[in-house]
């Protein structure tokens, strides 16, 4: 694994490709950190001071993934706050419409359809983006209404404001700059893609999860170590968390890349004085199809009542004891586990199509043995999904109430930023995107006769659709984007040094 990792430096192309991807994501992380216009940014400073004292974490699992997708801009009130959530909110709708809707289904199997609805994904993300910068523009001037985005916040306002002058220009241009930021995100993301390496919008999402990490290291380390002269057995629970860490990181991504292979045998044809098929390919079905997809959905939808109610300022005891119970307790774990369980199913059933499939391996003389083509071919298919489907729906489930058992478990605060790397949607994604980014690194090694991280064998996964449609970046663009970031580095390190 070593070797491939040095043999990435010897092929210009995928260099070339790496290098203009860790220049988009400096750009991203940077602008993270710019602060909207006309928001007190020493406000802000004081607050993160302040939190990063405490847990730092977010009172609501809907403003976690938030915080999440964002990678903390939504915190730091950043040109980026929203970060790239409207554009997965809108690929969610538009997947499900396109396995619902018939016109849309055919739609994408035309030769160009495919670029229509993604132009009209764009278009209903400019749309999520346009309401949810409405409703955070709203929200910055009165922050301490919504306890999940800025918890605390109202200790060391002390009497200041957050947006000292909240006029209508200031609603316009800021609702203008946060919209602006979600779809400049859109855009690194298409380059990424076309030409970085990797999906170019789940990097983006894997990098904003991994911002937190070093802060949930330093949290760790202070909380099993502050008391350890009292309690020498304190840091044992350290080591046991490292432990269960790495064992609960194999054993998702053993899931991730479980599949059951289906042979497929294509039948002899002789085409003037060529033969055609005979050969044995295998149909992949994987465990876990529906992704990191469930999860994000149902805790949307779960935690969504709560919010509202906290937008509209509802002080009732029935709501208060509502938006705790959706919020981190009982009634969120619960319905959450059910949600997950049967989106999983409801995922399954709209997206992989086994009667379709049957009828393309009839069309191309392919069967599968011991199976009669086309109907009981797909309902083989079916049959088989939807006990692979129970094992998957099963491990989701597993995953989303792991961290608050670990939080319960080791004593620690359910909103610790801590629990999210023992699972939930921050770790499905991490191992996702990570092995996705392999997969391609290592057809690229391949594809020039190197050895790929693996010494036997290949890591699971679609090979054909991993390539990149456009050119890897040019050489004088890679120099004039790090050109850039080291100006931009230079001049963050002296204001630093003054401010010190």
């Amino acid at each position: 694994m070593i070797s491939a990792f040095a043999n990435t430096w010897r092929v210009p192309e995928l260099r070339d490709r790496i290098l203009f991807t860790l220049a988009m994501i400096i750009i991203v992380r940077l602008g993270v950190h710019i602060t909207l216009p006309g928001v007190d940014a020493a406000l802000i400073d004081d607050w993160t001071k302040s939190m990063a004292k405490g847990d730092g974490g977010t009172g609501n699992p809907l403003t976690a993934m938030l915080t999440v997708f964002s990678g903390g801009a939504l915190q730091q009130a950043g040109i980026f706050a929203l970060g790239i959530m409207p554009y997965i909110s809108a690929s969610i709708m538009v997947q499900l419409m396109t396995a619902v809707v018939p016109k849309l289904s055919k739609l994408s199997r035309e030769e160009g359809g495919r670029q229509k609805i993604t132009q009209w994904t764009r278009y209903l993300a400019l749309i999520i983006a346009l309401v949810q910068g409405y409703f955070l523009t709203a929200t910055l001037t009165h922050p301490e209404q919504l306890r999940g985005l800025m918890s605390g916040i109202e200790r060391v306002m002390n009497g200041r404001l957050l947006v000292p002058d909240p006029s209508f220009a200031w609603h316009a241009i800021t609702m203008l700059t946060i919209v602006s930021g979600t779809m400049l995100l859109m855009w690194i993301g298409d380059q990424m893609t076309e030409r970085g390496i990797g999906n170019g919008t789940s990097i983006i999402i894997m990098v904003n999860i991994i911002s937190a990490l070093p802060g949930a290291l330093v949290l760790a380390w202070k909380m099993f170590t502050t008391n350890v002269e009292n309690n020498p057995f304190i840091a044992l629970k350290l080591v046991f968390m490292i432990a269960f860490l790495v064992f609960v990181i194999a054993a998702v991504i053993s899931i991730t890349q479980a599949q059951r292979r289906i042979m497929v045998q294509y039948a002899k044809r002789v085409v003037g004085k060529k033969q055609f098929g005979g050969q044995t390919q295998y149909l992949p079905l994987k465990v876990n199809y529906s992704g990191v997809m469930p999860i994000i959905f149902v805790s949307a939808v779960i935690t969504l009542p709560g919010i509202l109610l906290q937008l509209i300022g509802s002080k009732a005891s029935w709501s208060v004891k509502l938006q705790t119970a959706l919020g981190q307790g009982w009634l969120y774990y619960t319905l959450g586990a059910i949600g997950i369980f049967f989106f999983s199913y409801f995922w399954v059933a709209t997206m992989f199509q086994p009667s379709q499939i049957a009828e393309d391996l009839k069309r191309n003389g392919g069967y599968i043995p011991g199976v009669r083509p086309g109907k009981p071919t797909g309902e083989f298919l079916d049959f088989t999904m939807t006990r692979l489907t129970f094992a998957g729906s099963i491990f989701l489930t597993f995953i989303f109430v792991l961290p608050s058992a670990v939080g319960a478990l080791m004593k620690i605060e359910q909103n610790s930023p801590i629990l999210q790397f023992f699972g939930g949607t921050s770790l499905l994604i991490l191992v996702g995107v990570v092995l996705d980014v392999m997969r391609q690194v290592e057809t690229h090694l391949l594809q020039r006769h190197y050895d790929g991280f693996l010494r036997k064998g290949k890591l699971k996964g679609r090979y054909d659709r991993l390539q990149q449609t456009g050119n890897a970046a040019s050489s004088s663009v890679l120099v004039f984007l790090w050109v850039v970031i080291a100006i931009l580095t230079v001049v963050g390190a002296a204001v630093w040094i003054t401010q010190k």
